[in-house]
C-alpha cells in the first residue's frame, strides 16, 4: 500500500479508535462514579447547574477518557502509518487538544481540571504513544 495512503489511514483510524475509547469511557463514567442525586450529566445545562456538587472523583473518568483516547488513538496511528509516524501521532494529539480546548469553553469545569486535562491528557499522551510504539516495534 502506498506510504501516503497508509499515513492518512493511520490518522483516520487513530481518530476513530481514539474517539471510540474516549466516548466509551465518558458513557460508562457515570456508572463507575455516579453523579450526585439530581445532577443531570447528559446536558451542558445540567452539568452547569450541578457543577458545585461534583467532587474531584467525578472528573477522574473524563480525564482518563481524554488521556486514554489520545494514547490509544496515537498508538493506532503509529502502527498503521508507514513513514510519518511522528506526524501521525502528534496530529492525533493536537487534534484532540483542540477538541479539549473547545470543550473547555463549552462545558463548565473547575479551572484545576481544565488545566490538568489540557496540560497532561493530550500532547504528553501522544508522546507516550510514540515511546510505547517505538519500544514495541524495536522488540518485535
Amino acid at each position: 500500500m502506498n506510504a501516503i495512503l497508509r499515513n492518512v489511514l493511520g490518522i483516520i483510524l487513530g481518530v476513530i479508535v481514539g474517539g471510540a475509547v474516549n466516548g466509551g469511557l465518558v458513557v460508562i463514567g457515570p456508572m463507575i462514579i455516579p453523579p450526585p442525586a439530581g445532577v443531570d450529566m447528559t446536558t451542558v445545562e445540567g452539568m452547569s447547574a450541578g457543577m458545585d456538587l461534583l467532587g474531584p472523583e467525578h472528573f477522574a473518568v473524563p480525564f482518563l477518557a481524554h488521556a486514554l483516547g489520545t494514547l490509544v488513538g496515537g498508538l493506532v496511528a503509529y502502527f498503521v502509518a508507514a513513514s510519518q509516524k511522528v506526524l501521525a501521532v502528534y496530529f492525533i494529539g493536537v487534534l484532540y487538544l483542540i477538541g479539549g480546548i473547545v470543550a473547555s469553553t463549552m462545558i463548565p469545569a473547575p479551572l484545576w481540571f481544565i488545566l490538568l486535562d489540557l496540560i497532561v491528557a493530550y500532547l504528553p499522551m501522544a508522546w507516550l504513544a510514540l515511546k510505547l510504539g517505538s519500544l514495541r516495534q524495536r522488540s518485535a
